[in-house]
């Protein structure tokens, strides 16, 4: 592959982080994952280093790094917040980095870089807004419209996982159960990461049920019409579907990408477009909701492409 206009990505989570190239024709390539020092500024910095040392033979010395991050990117100053990698939380990722590495350094928001890469070169190529959906072990969101990430304030656009909006009753079956707002590690309470990511699946399941179940088997139980699974994903599609209707509503988007690991369920993402398609003010012929062509390294991708267009700004 050739070096030249290669951009160097990476994808920066509690857990991992992931290293990739994307070559000139918009292509990307994993190379290397390793496992992150989230405590430590010193160990995630050589870290970084050794791992773009490693691979070098895939870049060349002016290629710019793109990263796509859990956190919050202050769009004044740079400032990372993510309390969950304190490794660089409260630093200026993008500055700090980029004297380290010698090279131009770019920091986004990993579910904003997801929508991106949707918008541009996937399930939302050819739409005008796009909003991001992601359903991965809690909920996330980014919104693009004409290409381009919106960011608000703070860095917020399109959060809408976070905030006191959810239901606090579901129909089961005809029958009206109650549910208990749960406190959120956001520091709010009622919010709908709690009840829509995977491990909010797996809180509903044990509110309801008094069962304790991983994700993966209440929704295998689900598509074996197992009675209580059932009752489980018929609340889930609720307390999911109508924030994300009113989302719709709200930006305009005419597609929603869904990324995370309940993207990767076909039959849960079609059950909740038709969910959505009940509560959006215009119900349309084609499907609103559907499965990310690129959940699994959109994140590296949007950032990928963001740092090209920048570069080529400049």
């Amino acid at each position: 592959m050739s070096r030249q206009s290669a951009v160097i990505c990476l994808d920066l989570g509690g857990s991992f982080i992931k290293l990739g190239v994307m070559n000139a024709q918009g292509e990307l390539t994993l190379l290397d994952q390793q496992k992150i020092p989230a405590a430590s500024w010193d160990e995630f910095t050589a870290l970084v280093s050794r791992m773009i040392a490693q691979h070098h033979q895939h870049f060349t010395a002016s290629s710019p790094v793109a990263i796509s991050t859990a956190g919050i990117v202050a769009p004044d100053s740079g400032e990372m917040f993510a309390s969950n990698i304190p490794a660089f939380h409260q630093r200026s990722l993008a500055k700090e980095l980029g004297a380290i590495l010698q090279r131009e350094v770019i920091v986004h928001n990993d579910a904003d870089c997801f929508t991106l890469a949707e918008a541009l070169a996937g399930a939302g190529k050819g739409h005008k807004v796009v909003f991001g959906a992601i359903l991965g072990s809690g909920v996330g969101g980014g919104l693009v419209a004409d290409g381009r990430i919106i960011t608000g304030q703070n860095g917020l656009t399109g959060e809408w996982g976070h905030g006191p909006i959810t239901l606090t009753e579901v129909e089961i079956d005809g029958v009206t159960r109650r549910l208990p707002r749960k406190a959120c590690p956001c520091g709010q309470k009622g919010c709908l990461d709690s009840y829509g990511g995977a491990r909010g699946l797996e809180n509903l399941h044990q509110t309801l049920h008094d069962r304790t179940a991983s994700s993966v088997e209440i929704i295998e139980r689900w598509q074996q019409q197992e009675a209580q699974a059932q009752q489980t994903i018929q609340a889930w599609l609720q307390i999911v579907g109508q924030p994300l209707a009113y989302s719709i509503n709200i930006t305009g988007a005419s597609v929603v990408a869904v990324g995370g690991g309940l993207a990767s369920v076909a039959a849960l993402i079609a059950a909740l477009d038709e969910v959505v398609q009940g509560y959006v003010l215009r119900r349309t012929a084609h499907r609103l909701v559907v499965p990310g062509e690129f959940a699994h390294h959109g994140g590296m991708m949007g950032a990928a492409l963001l740092a090209r267009d920048l570069t080529r700004r400049a």
